[in-house]
């Protein structure tokens, strides 16, 4: 198979949780497991950094691996999802791995998938691990997909255990109270390996505490860095909260021998998206009228996002919004203004919510506007409707980003 064929194949034959929700999530890491032994367990061929959180976690992941390359390390950086290319899930110090890499693994692997059923997630992480043992990379920062616990990036044993921050999100896998979804994300922490908490939370932070005292893992909480004066390239004022838990990662990693000067620090952090190739964090599409898109798609990033989007100067506000049909609407729609034209479409996958229905529910919450069977036709429309002082802002879904961006 070429590359085209081949992410055919992976996209649609192996259970994919983008499009197809919960049938496609695992309850446990039996093969993952199987998938290292296959692969001559490729994760301990190389350091890592272990990453998770409600929000904020693909944030900080790159501004990570920014840093670490500024200090002249060779870095791993394992995310997801992808906006346009699904490469962008595996780049070894901000490059997109080759289409071959991705065309052989699958050739040589394809029986094993087949035969263990395995899913999209879980082939993914065994392809990035398998890329940075052979790339023999210094460190990889990888980013968990969903909680922590039963995540298949979690068979790592890392230098450092990153937690963002705890919300709502994914409830139907990862509980529905805050300390049951800490948890989950708590299982990243290791024996004796340190974690950092990037934000205090008085009904999670316990959870925290217990376990990484259970493990004899130093805890450290960034937000207790009350006087980080680092700025980064990624604008959004919810980022200080990334800076600081970046910030702290990087203390920790400097006591196990990682050679990271300040000057480093502060030119990674202005660096992220040359360095990297970050997309979709209050990212400005254009100017005249100014368009801003944003990935938040949850109650806790949503509300940081929509109050910076209140601070701008504008004359009117349009916003195109789509959603998938899991999205706990009752949760979100109340954040969003009420003063602004909608633009209300579907993003291009089978999980993405009908845009007659999305209008129909956001109308009961009095955001008001017009239905549109594509995202790209919303957005021309706002585009040919705003004036050059308005303001449009995409987002709901990381799937309507992409779309866009």
């Amino acid at each position: 198979m070429d590359y085209s064929n081949t992410l055919k194949w992976m996209f649609s034959l192996l259970p994919m949780y983008q499009r197809q929700g919960e049938i496609a999530f695992r309850k446990d890491l039996t093969n993952s497991i199987a998938l290292s032994k296959h692969l001559n367990f490729p994760e301990s061929a190389f350091k890592s950094i272990h990453v998770a959180g409600t929000n904020g976690k693909g944030s900080t992941s790159h501004m990570l691996a920014s840093v670490l390359q500024e200090a002249g390390y060779k870095v791993g950086l394992y995310t997801s999802p992808h906006l346009k290319d699904f490469r962008e899930r595996i780049k070894i110090n901000g490059k997109l791995i080759k289409k071959m890499e991705v065309v052989h693994f699958i050739k040589n692997n394809k029986s094993f998938f087949e035969a263990n059923n395995l899913s999209f997630f879980e082939m993914t992480v065994g392809l990035a691990f398998a890329c940075f043992a052979n790339h023999k990379v210094d460190v990889a920062v990888v980013e968990v997909g969903l909680g922590g616990r039963l995540d298949s990036t979690n068979i790592i044993t890392p230098e450092v255990s990153v937690i963002t921050n705890i919300g709502y999100d994914h409830t139907q896998f990862l509980g529905e109270t805050l300390p049951e979804i800490a948890f989950e994300k708590a299982g990243i922490i290791k024996n004796n390996i340190p974690v950092v908490i990037g934000e205090y939370q008085a009904e999670t932070f316990p959870v925290f505490e217990k376990i990484a005292s259970e493990k004899l893992a130093p805890l450290f909480l960034a937000a207790n860095n009350k006087d980080i004066v680092y700025t980064s390239d990624l604008k959004g004022s919810y980022q200080i909260h990334n800076i600081k838990t970046v910030i702290q990662t990087i203390e920790v990693l400097k006591t196990k021998g990682y050679d990271i000067s300040e000057k480093n620090s502060r030119n990674g952090l202005q660096k992220v998206v040359k360095n990297t190739g970050l997309l979709g964090r209050w990212q400005v599409l254009n100017d005249k009228p100014k368009v801003i898109c944003d990935t938040a798609h949850n109650a806790e990033g949503l509300r940081y996002v929509l109050k910076q989007l209140q601070e701008e100067t504008f004359e009117q506000l349009h916003i195109v919004l789509g959603v998938v049909n899991d999205k706990d609407l009752k949760s979100v729609l109340p954040l969003f203004p009420k003063n602004a034209t909608y633009y209300f479409c579907r993003p291009n996958i089978p999980r993405g919510l009908d845009e007659d229905e999305f209008q129909q529910q956001c109308a009961k919450f009095q955001l008001m506007g017009k239905a549109y069977n594509a995202v790209q036709t919303a957005y021309e429309t706002a585009l040919d409707n705003a004036g050059k002082n308005d303001l449009i802002f995409i987002g709901g879904s990381t799937f309507v980003v992409a779309e866009v961006v």
